[in-house]
């Protein structure tokens, strides 16, 4: 089987609640669990960046099924490729909330305290998901 990772963007439609994000994740997580993806889920009052990892086929299913959810608008594919390994091993779906202790970590990798993955190149979007990962702790 080969490992790829998958990290895209999109925006928050107008509406969409906290019961909205609970929603996604508890699907998320049973879901991505039954196929085998991992990953993690930013989650900023405008803008999703997710990072899905695990089987070529199995990560493309899931990214078609996100493609098809109307909570979101504006997806773009950031980076796609092979792995060696995985970065999120233990998280069916790991949630990082916009917070105080994210706009560090958003500097070092983006140039400004805000969040703005739209403006990140893939890669640097990868590397402050495991930067958080390592950081902030999971909810």
């Amino acid at each position: 089987m080969f490992l790829v990772r998958l990290v895209y963007v999109s925006e928050v439609v107008k509406g969409f609640g906290g019961d909205d994000i609970k929603q996604i994740l508890e699907t998320a997580r049973i879901k991505n669990g039954e196929v085998g993806v991992t990953g993690m889920l930013c989650f900023h009052r405008n803008y999703f960046l997710q990072c899905l990892e695990g089987g070529r086929k199995e990560v493309n299913n899931v990214y078609q099924r996100i493609l098809r959810d109307n909570r979101h608008s504006n997806v773009l594919l950031l980076d796609y490729q092979e792995i060696e390994e995985r970065e999120f091993t233990d998280w069916t779906m790991g949630y990082m909330p916009e917070s105080s202790l994210t706009s560090t970590i958003n500097m070092q990798f983006s140039g400004t305290p805000e969040f703005t993955p739209y403006e990140m190149a893939g890669e640097s979007c990868h590397r402050m998901m495991i930067k958080l990962r390592d950081t902030v702790p999971n909810l």
